[in-house]
């Protein structure tokens, strides 16, 4: 038993630190109320803030695992407030 005791609290520990990466990754787009699958899944497509955006195009943005709707509504509000576009 003891050795299921310290293998769940190393699981645990690594989620902590999965979770405080995901955190300091995903600030901007906590600030804009992104939900969080669409930030999950804007952090591992490596896009940061919303200038990154630029990167791709609206498809490849839509098709992110956890990238709904509401999510890329909101995205592209934000994109045209800072005048930037999908990668064509």
């Amino acid at each position: 038993m003891a050795k299921s005791g310290a293998k769940s609290s190393e699981n645990f520990n690594i989620s902590l630190t999965e979770l405080d990466r995901s955190e300091s990754l995903d600030r901007e787009w906590r600030e804009y109320k992104i939900a969080a699958p669409a930030r999950r899944a804007l952090v591992d497509a490596k896009l940061y803030k919303v200038s990154d955006l630029r990167k791709i195009s609206l498809s490849e943005l839509e098709s992110l695992h956890g990238m709904g709707k509401s999510a890329v509504a909101r995205l592209k509000v934000l994109m045209h407030a800072k005048k930037i576009k999908f990668k064509s």
